[in-house]
């Protein structure tokens, strides 16, 4: 298969991305169940796998988010990171096992440590290697939703977000990558990757919605510091990160118990941002119908709903792949992510 001329992502089977060539490769995601995931060949050629532990639906296999960069990627390390880079791009994976111990004396719980030990060692390689963009980040924690230590741990984790973005000078709103966070098995590390890049990329909002970064305290004294939508121009073309979005409006959720409406509401919410993707790229057509998109599915009963939702609204020529996963808020059934690539640069 001959690879894109700029940053692509693929979804393949166990078999697809056993059989592929790697030298266009910075990274790979797995996604699979609690039980062990195989070990392909392509982590022994040096290439970062984020093995994820979130069960792929309907059939509860094996998938592959395999992102291909469309020149040579050579591999390299800092200290225990191994990360894979282009000449624009870096690709990198973190897990961090939380402690056993109860928070420290410093009121920090063991997720919050494993975050900032996360972050710590994301932020040294990026410096070291000159790659200093954060693009998108993926986060999956287990049982995310869960009070314990005096508060949710997803608060927990946007606390230790902001404050790891604050102690390295970086800004925590406005400026800040495309982002996604969700659950994952219980017997999981915390898990990161992440695309970094050399080019500043420009920042895009969703007008239908709250920035994520001025959601107001109810939420937690501890904004979630992302965009909705990163949007890179590369030497050969335009990539689009769309965050974690779901059937949010303003900053409140809609359609409680209704995963089929808080689908449509949550493509709605897509549509806008790459309506303002569009503006913002000055004549670049990104739609609903070239994206690849990430569906996370609260309930697995609730995967037909959803489906058909994606189906009435996207052609065939859309990919995407379904995964079971918790996600931020304990009412959100949907939460859908994407990427897009255009190949025009003007």
């Amino acid at each position: 298969m001959r690879a894109p001329l700029a940053l692509h992502l693929h979804h393949a089977s166990l078999a697809e991305y056993e059989s592929a060539p790697w030298g266009d490769v910075p990274g790979v995601a797995g996604f699979h169940g609690s039980g062990a995931s195989k070990s392909p060949a392509a982590g022994r050629a040096g290439i970062p796998i984020a093995r994820v532990k979130t069960p792929v639906l309907p059939d509860a296999g094996e998938l592959y988010q395999v992102w291909r960069c469309g020149e040579p990627a050579a591999s390299g390390e800092h200290e225990r990171l191994r990360f894979r880079r282009s000449g624009e791009m870096l690709f990198d994976c973190v897990a961090n096992a939380e402690t056993r111990a109860s928070p420290d004396g410093n009121g920090c719980s063991s997720l919050q440590a494993a975050t900032a030990q996360a972050y710590r060692e994301i932020f040294a390689a990026l410096a070291a290697e000159s790659y200093p963009h954060l693009l998108c980040i993926w986060s999956y924690l287990p049982a995310i939703n869960r009070d314990e230590h005096g508060g949710e741990r997803y608060r927990q984790f946007n606390r230790a977000r902001q404050q790891a973005l604050r102690a390295r000078g970086r800004a925590h709103q406005g400026t800040v990558p495309a982002a996604s966070a969700l659950g994952c098995s219980l017997a999981s590390p915390l898990m990161v990757y992440f695309l970094a890049g050399r080019i500043a990329p420009t920042f895009v909002e969703n007008p239908r919605q709250v920035s994520a970064y001025h959601y107001p305290r109810e939420y937690g004294g501890y904004r979630p510091a992302f965009s909705r939508t990163t949007l890179l121009r590369q030497s050969t073309g335009l990539a689009l990160f769309i965050s974690g979005t779901a059937s949010i409006v303003g900053h409140r959720l809609l359609h409680l118990g209704d995963a089929a409406v808080q689908t449509r509401e949550t493509l709605a919410n897509i549509e806008a941002l790459l309506a303002q993707a569009n503006r913002a790229a000055r004549g670049a057509r990104f739609e609903l119908s070239a994206l690849a998109c990430q569906v996370y599915v609260r309930r697995p009963a609730d995967l037909p709903l959803v489906q058909a939702e994606l189906d009435g609204a996207l052609s065939g020529d859309a990919r995407v792949i379904y995964l079971q996963a918790d996600i931020c808020r304990q009412d959100l059934l949907v939460e859908i992510e994407a990427a897009a690539m255009h190949p025009c640069a003007a």
